[in-house]
């Protein structure tokens, strides 16, 4: 029962936040310091859950070797500026590939 109190906790906060983002004053949006903190926000984010994709399993810290190859093959395709869905691709057939081969 008690997880269900923290499911709904969260829904709230989450909903206030959403709230707070909507009721929010044009000047303190529209303030260079905001936009700048708007735009890297979600890339840290992005960051840091492939950090802890990669290198965790079962909440320890691991090293796969076949998913750091995805990951190399998936930053190659990035600087090559590769249509998304080709990066994806890339990463998982290299993944596979890895992983086949490793057993």
């Amino acid at each position: 029962m008690t997880l269900w109190w923290a499911i709904v906790a969260v829904c709230l906060g989450c909903y206030a936040l959403k709230l707070a983002g909507l009721a929010a004053p044009r000047r303190v949006l529209d303030h260079p310091a905001m936009r700048r903190f708007a735009e890297l926000v979600p890339v840290a984010l992005l960051a840091a859950l492939i950090a802890v994709q990669m290198f965790t399993e079962q909440g320890r810290p691991a090293f796969d070797p076949a998913r750091t190859a995805g990951l190399a093959a998936a930053v190659v395709a990035l600087l090559l500026r590769a249509p998304f869905l080709v990066i994806l691709a890339a990463a998982a057939v290299v993944t596979a590939l890895v992983r086949m081969f490793l057993g």
